[in-house]
Order: structure tokens, then C-alpha cells, then sequence
């Protein structure tokens, strides 16, 4: 299992709209949690050198942060072979904050993403990593 988190940092008035679901392109939230799932199946194709994993989970979750300012989201990838699957999370939180900023940018060109990073792992030949919880 490999657990990713990451920030898309914006104006107050963004996450407002995201909230209203009024955005030009329909509903961020949704469509980014899909964006993200469908990234983590398709990393062997858009990373050099990473193999096909046989996933057993792909799971995102995208909040608005109770700073007023951003979207936290979180990708957790399981898979029962003898590798990691953090490619997998880190690529599912990227595409989902993409799709956030794709989705915003009529409404805010200024939006960051921001602090993708690995927070955990376990097995895989070098074993689990508990970077953050």
C-alpha cells in the first residue's frame, strides 16, 4: 500500500465556487477524484521504466481545507505483488490536482499545486516508509 497527499492552493473565492459546484467545466471534485483513479492505472504508460501493477485499490479523496484557501487531496493504491505502488499514489494526487487547476483556471489563474509527496508505504523490496501520518 502507498498512501500520497498534495495541496491545490487557491483564492477564498475559488474553493467558494467549488463549493457552490458552479464552475464553467461542472463538478471539480468528482471529475478530479476520477482523473486521479484513472492515473493510478495508467502510470506504466506515462512514467518510463514503471511496469503494470494488478492494483487491488485506487482510492482518492478531495476536501476543501478548513483553511478556505486550498483542496487537500489523498490517494491510497494497494496492489498484491512484490512491489510498491507510491508511482501510483504520487501520480493519482498530481492528475487530480491538475484536474482541480484545469477546471479553476477560467475562475483563478493563480492556483498552486503543491507538497506532493509520499506519507507512507509498506512492502515492496525496501520495506515501509512512514514519512508522515
Amino acid at each position: 500500500e502507498a498512501v500520497a497527499r498534495g495541496t491545490v492552493t487557491m483564492q477564498p473565492a475559488t474553493v467558494d465556487v467549488i463549493r457552490s459546484n458552479t464552475t464553467p467545466k461542472g463538478d471539480v471534485l468528482s471529475t478530479a477524484q476520477i482523473a486521479g483513479i484513472m492515473a493510478a492505472k495508467r502510470t506504466h504508460e506515462l512514467i518510463p521504466l514503471c511496469h503494470p501493477l494488478a492494483l487491488s485499490f485506487v482510492g482518492v479523496d478531495l476536501n476543501l481545507a478548513e483553511d478556505g484557501k486550498s483542496v487537500a487531496i489523498e490517494a491510497t493504491v494497494r496492489t498484491n505483488g512484490k512491489t510498491g505502488a507510491e508511482m501510483e499514489a504520487l501520480t493519482a494526487v498530481s492528475v487530480a490536482g491538475l484536474t482541480v487547476y484545469d477546471m479553476c483556471k477560467a475562475v483563478d489563474r493563480g492556483m498552486r499545486v503543491e507538497s506532493v509527496r509520499l506519507v507512507k508505504k509498506t512492502g515492496g523490496n525496501s520495506g515501509n516508509i512512514v514519512l508522515e501520518e
